[in-house]
């Protein structure tokens, strides 16, 4: 008796065991099926206010180069585009979180290039100096004594910050203004409000375009080129969009997006 009911027992065992077997297959499918691209969401983390790279318009609707750059890559690859938008300021606390995948956003790699694991550089650009073309500020000198704004966390900022930098010459600047964007910014020196604007070249493009009354300087305060932040052990998800990159630079999407944006056009490098 005591041998039939252990032999039942091992029965019983065996049968429960295979749908176990089975569910286990189908997890290791699932996690296959994620890395080709299948199923898997890819959450952009993005400035939501620094067009025309990335922006949130007043409608609510998402849009900018580096935006339909991301939804290109996840058309290419099969893969669920999910915008994740946060104040500039709160990158890398999004990016730590796991909030995002990644910083795609005009993010400036000159500088930072330990603290983040980076794409190739798609897009040289320059800080410059913008003012009214009336304000009789002519060269870099011109600002001692006037008020300057700046966004906060961007490669400008860093710039007028950096004692190897442009920081001699910020200490020069009856103030120097920091702002949560440079759409604000551009507002306010439009209203009188401050003198400059330290800002890179191609969002200063935008900001200007339809206006006639500002311009930049000629002296630049320094290049840089953007790329794409990553956390520093997410080296197959770059690998992939690095793969990305390259084959809608080849089969000319990069080049067609980039056309609908002018004021950055002749600062892409991946399509030259």
């Amino acid at each position: 008796m005591m041998k039939k009911i252990i032999a039942t027992l091992m029965a019983f065992t065996m049968l429960a065991a295979v749908p176990c077997a089975a569910a286990s297959d189908a997890e290791t499918a699932s996690g296959a099926e994620a890395a080709s691209g299948e199923d898997f969401v890819f959450k952009h983390g993005f400035d939501l206010d620094y067009p025309p790279y990335s922006y949130r318009d007043e409608k609510g609707d998402i849009g900018g180069f580096d935006v339909e750059m991301a939804q290109a890559v996840c058309e290419y690859y099969g893969w669920k585009y999910e915008p994740v938008p946060f104040n500039w300021d709160a990158k890398d606390a999004e990016l730590n979180a796991g909030s995002c995948d990644c910083i795609w956003s005009g993010f400036t790699m000159n500088g930072r290039e330990d603290d983040y694991l980076w794409s190739k550089p798609y897009s040289d650009n320059t800080q410059m100096i913008m003012v009214k073309k009336d304000s009789g500020i002519e060269k870099l000198d011109d600002l001692a004594g006037k008020i300057v704004g700046v966004q906060t966390s961007t490669s400008a900022y860093d710039l007028l910050n950096d004692e190897e930098g442009q920081a001699a010459l910020a200490q020069t600047f009856g103030s120097l203004e920091v702002y949560e964007t440079y759409t604000i910014a551009f507002n306010d020196l439009k209203a009188g409000a401050i003198d400059a604007i330290a800002i890179d070249v191609t969002s200063g493009n935008f900001l200007m375009s339809g206006e006639t009354d500002y311009a930049f300087l000629d002296e630049a305060l320094g290049s840089e080129q953007y790329a794409i932040g990553f956390r520093k052990d997410d080296t197959e998800l770059c690998d992939k969009i690095n793969a990305a990159l390259d084959a809608l630079a080849k089969d000319g999407t990069f080049d067609k997006i980039g056309k609908k944006y002018p004021e950055i056009y002749d600062y892409l490098t991946l399509n030259k």
